[in-house]
């Protein structure tokens, strides 16, 4: 049995996480201009994209774990490409897997750098929509029904308001 569908399937995953990364890219951007609408748009492709990719990866476990089952070789829970290339009878092909596998690696460790850069950028956008909100908040101000502070002396304290009436 060859190797040959393994390294296509690996070779297609890289190429769906290569697409997935430079929508990462775009969504980066997106995000710097603050430009929801196209956020959007990314999103809904980027969910195109995780669910052609499990699709693939599917295919792939599969795809393993029948070349390991050929080779009468015993299953973990889930089979990886690196027992493959351990089973592999000839060198070609295991130089094939292991460099497909590498470049898959190396995508999706870039991946994940840039989906944790959008992460920070959308939560540090958060933040400042959160602060802007709260400057444009009136603060309660402090309430005692009494009328007098904790010390027995009345106060009155001077109401503030955002906005100048006398404008």
């Amino acid at each position: 049995m060859s190797v040959q569908p393994i390294i296509s399937i690996l070779e297609k995953l890289e190429k769906m996480h290569h697409s997935l990364l430079q929508l990462a890219n775009q969504k980066t951007e997106l995000v710097k201009k603050g430009d929801m609408d196209g956020l959007d748009s990314i999103i809904k492709n980027e969910q195109s994209h995780v669910a052609a990719i499990e699709v693939l990866e599917k295919q792939r476990q599969q795809m393993v774990t029948d070349y390991l089952r050929a080779k009468g070789i015993a299953l973990s829970d889930t089979p990886t490409v690196a027992q493959v290339i351990e089973a592999a009878e000839v060198q070609e092909e295991r130089n094939q897997l292991n460099e497909v596998s590498q470049q898959l690696k190396s995508v999706i460790v870039d991946l994940r750098k840039q989906n944790d850069l959008n992460q920070k950028l959308v939560f540090q956008s958060l933040q400042f929509v959160n602060m802007s909100l709260d400057m444009l908040r009136p603060r309660p101000q402090e309430i005692n029904y009494s009328g007098k502070s904790t010390h027995g002396e009345t106060t009155v304290a001077p109401k503030k308001s955002m906005f100048d009436s006398q404008a």
